[in-house]
């Protein structure tokens, strides 16, 4: 899961480009800009000496003159804010403009990595898992009600409100979701839905079934140096991605190490308040026995639990498309 070096340079190319395209664009409208205003650039010169001497009276502690320069340097603004609106133009138009606003184009703010660059990096693990290709199959708009009879029907009708109540509220509410069902009643169907309006809307979301998502944290713990060091360079995306989507739990083989990560991934995202999203073929008692009750509690606490309608979908199709 975590990038190779050369995939990481490969995004902070991207970035330096992005940047670079900036410079040129603004170099580009501001020189066409002095160009249809030519008493722009005395004025911006007169605007750049006044700071400067208002910094330099702000240091000798002379109010007066830091008051009267305030005045001028406003007055100058003024005039600039109406000579460019004459042309049709705004102040931001003098500002480079940003992919990113957050961090500028730069992919970190401060020393953080900035939500943007994050996603580049889950976008470019997508791209090489295909996941990518599955969303434009598995999604709101190809989801059908078809497989679903009567009541079940209706139920996964407001179970499918749910998800878009879900996704809509996502930036404003802290939310965690529990799809249970049986084999192939839709929960990796939905869960996909969920991911790609988030990833469209520019969240991050990270999807692992149960098997890789603990394959992953024992090579953390109990990998040779090169795993170890691999499964914790994961960890920012586990514990820090807007979305982590966990499929399948139940079906990896349980055991002491599983259980106590399990709890440990879902109470840190709960801490953080990041959203996690886990589908189950498991009832609720069969969680309780596998994961131990103090997990289930911290589920139930923090989670909306959906049960999931209907038998297998997928036998249901492919016995239709064989007749």
């Amino acid at each position: 899961m975590p990038l190779m070096n050369s995939q990481y340079e490969a995004i902070l190319r991207t970035y330096a480009n992005r940047q670079a395209k900036n410079r040129r664009e603004l170099e580009e409208r501001l020189a066409g800009i002095q160009k249809q205003i030519p008493a722009l650039a005395s004025l911006e010169a007169s605007l750049v000496s006044l700071q400067a001497e208002k910094v330099r009276s702000a240091i000798a502690d002379n109010r007066e003159r830091k008051c009267s320069l305030e005045n001028e340097i406003s007055l100058l603004q003024n005039e600039k804010k109406r000579l460019l609106e004459a042309e049709g133009y705004t102040l931001k138009d003098l500002e480079p403009s940003f992919t990113c606003p957050d961090c500028q184009d730069t992919g970190f703010i401060g020393t953080e990595k900035c939500h943007c660059f994050l996603q580049a990096e889950i976008d470019l693990l997508y791209h090489q898992s295909h996941l990518k290709e599955i969303l434009k199959q598995e999604n709101f708009r190809t989801f059908s009600y078809t497989w679903y009879e009567g009541a079940d029907r209706e139920t996964m009708k407001r179970h499918v409100m749910d998800a878009r109540f879900f996704i809509e509220a996502f930036d404003t509410s802290f939310q965690n979701l529990l799809l249970l069902g049986e084999v192939g009643t839709g929960k990796t169907f939905l869960s996909n839905c969920i991911a790609k309006e988030l990833m469209d809307s520019g969240h991050s979301v990270v999807y692992l079934t149960a098997f890789q998502l603990f394959q992953l944290l024992s090579r953390a713990v109990f990998g040779d140096h090169h795993g170890q060091e691999a499964g914790q360079q994961a960890y920012p995306y586990l514990f820090d991605c807007d979305l982590l989507i966990i499929d399948d739990l139940g079906t990896e083989l349980p055991n002491s190490f599983t259980i106590s990560q399990f709890f440990l991934c879902i109470n840190e995202r709960i801490l953080r308040r990041k959203s996690t999203l886990i589908s189950s073929n498991l009832d609720m008692e069969a969680l309780k026995n596998t994961y131990s009750e103090r997990t289930l509690s911290r589920i139930i606490s923090s989670y909306t639990i959906r049960q999931l309608p209907g038998s297998d979908i997928r036998i249901r199709k492919k016995l239709q498309s064989s007749t």
